[in-house]
């Protein structure tokens, strides 16, 4: 009888030695690997039952191992182990699709058990196959529902539902305001012929409720298609009942999409991505709300933090320059003494839409607090930002705001700016740089000023 393959994965030496002793003594085959990179290459060459694997590895951590075994043909069961358990960690291994989970330190027999059970199970499983294919089925579905963030589930429902069918090629399109398709998770086609292709089938999606099969001869074909599209599967993808896009699957460059088609397992497949889609968006506009300032629609100081350490590390890594700007409106409180809260709230709405005209779309605006605000300008210099600083300034004063409350109400803005790193090279120093800034040009007001200026 074939000997059961055990691999191990920490990047700890003193832990894949002790994993290894423990389970050699019990008659397994134990490979030891120091990174999760390294596990997944020997995982995909087959022929291993059992992976244990840390949580927290340099490389790779425990939870994006299991997703990628997870999606490989006749994974392994996986055992995740960590020293820094949190329900939350031991929920999302588990419905990751982890067998099992255990907390370092742990007793040598609770792990020599946690690994018999798995062997168990992979035993019971060779035993009957249409279990086997069931429970492979539902893993994967598993693996597809786990998913929250966008970016990375249609990728991977696309690439689950290619190996359910066994050939072809695919991407995800998704319905965006007015005319614009999104397009994701490409494989096997470029992204011209994918969004010629998703053209052609966009009439054909009202109506869409189920796993629909389309030949070529029912679209309008262009010029610029993939080659030789023969058929496609269109798996739909909802929010609220409402049809947001869907999955295209059509046949590989040489012939056609095999037959016959897994319709059962792949309509199970489309609804479980389906769900983790709804899922995903929703949890996104949850993310959202929380970074969202409800007044103006903008960032909130919250969110600025987090965008700041994120442009400082690419910053850094790139050898870039940004500039951050504070918007203070100045007399601000008039406006609220003279015309009311309401009016103030509706002034500061005015000023978000006009700060976005005064900025790129690569730029970053935030309501910092009360009639503050804040932007975020990538990959600008001290000349840069005061030219967007004096638009700013000036979009502002040539306003007259209110005028839909049956008001005219004029108003101006100090701005101050400072850029990383010439100015600063931490989050807090930058920061502070630029609202020292503002407010030397506080005792002017309705000017503009930088950090380079007060410094010197």
């Amino acid at each position: 009888m074939k000997k059961p393959t055990i691999l191990v994965v920490d990047d700890e030496l003193f832990f894949r030695r002790m994993y290894s002793e423990l389970l050699s003594e019990e008659g397994y085959i134990v490979e030891s690997f120091a990174s999760g990179t390294a596990a997944l290459e020997r995982v995909a060459m087959g022929g291993v039952d059992v992976l244990l694997t840390d949580m927290v590895m340099p490389d790779i951590g425990g939870l994006e191992v299991l997703y990628q075994v997870r999606n490989m043909e006749n994974p392994p069961e996986v055992i995740l182990v960590t020293g820094h358990a949190t329900l939350e960690t031991a929920i999302k291994a588990l419905k990751g699709g982890a067998r099992d989970y255990l907390i370092k330190p742990f007793n040598p027999e609770e792990l020599r058990h946690v690994v018999r059970s798995c062997l168990d199970q992979v035993r019971l499983l060779d035993e009957n196959t249409l279990l086997k294919s069931q429970i492979r089925l539902y893993q994967k579905g598993q693996n597809l529902a786990s998913f929250l963030d966008i970016d990375k589930l249609l990728p991977q429902a696309v690439n689950t539902l290619l190996k359910e069918i066994g050939a072809g090629r695919g991407f995800a399109m998704l319905l965006c305001d007015g005319e614009r398709l999104r397009l994701a998770g490409l494989e096997g086609v470029e992204a011209l012929g994918a969004l010629s292709l998703a053209m052609s089938i966009r009439p054909h999606l009202p109506g869409l409720t189920s796993v629909r099969i389309l030949q070529a001869s029912d679209l309008d074909s262009r010029p610029d298609w993939p080659v030789n599209v023969q058929e496609a599967c269109l798996f739909p993808l909802f929010l609220s009942r409402e049809l947001k896009g869907a999955i295209v699957v059509f046949n590989p460059v040489e012939g056609g999409l095999p037959r016959p088609l897994p319709k059962e397992n792949l309509t199970f497949l489309s609804d479980q991505a389906a769900l983790a889609f709804e899922n995903s968006l929703r949890y996104q506009d949850v993310q959202q709300l929380i970074y969202i300032d409800d007044l103006t629609g903008l960032f909130n100081y919250r969110y600025l933090q987090i965008v700041l350490e994120q442009e400082i590390r690419r910053a850094e890594r790139f050898k870039l320059k940004f500039a951050l700007v504070f918007i203070d409106i100045d007399h601000f409180k008039e406006v609220n003494d003279t015309h009311g809260h309401l009016a103030g709230s509706a002034a500061l709405k005015e000023v978000g839409s006009l700060l976005h005209r005064a900025v790129r779309e690569v730029d970053s605006l935030f309501r910092y607090g009360g009639d503050e605000f804040t932007a975020l300008l990538i990959e600008t210099d001290a000349k840069g930002a005061a030219l967007v600083s004096e638009r700013i300034r000036k979009v502002i004063e040539e306003h007259v705001f209110l005028e839909d409350m049956g008001l005219e109400c004029r108003l101006t803005a100090t701005v101050g700016s400072a850029i990383f790193p010439d100015d600063a090279d931490d989050r807090n120093s930058i920061v502070d740089l630029a609202d020292r800034a503002m407010y030397e040009g506080k005792k002017i007001r309705n000017v503009i000023r930088g950090a380079w200026e007060i410094r010197s």
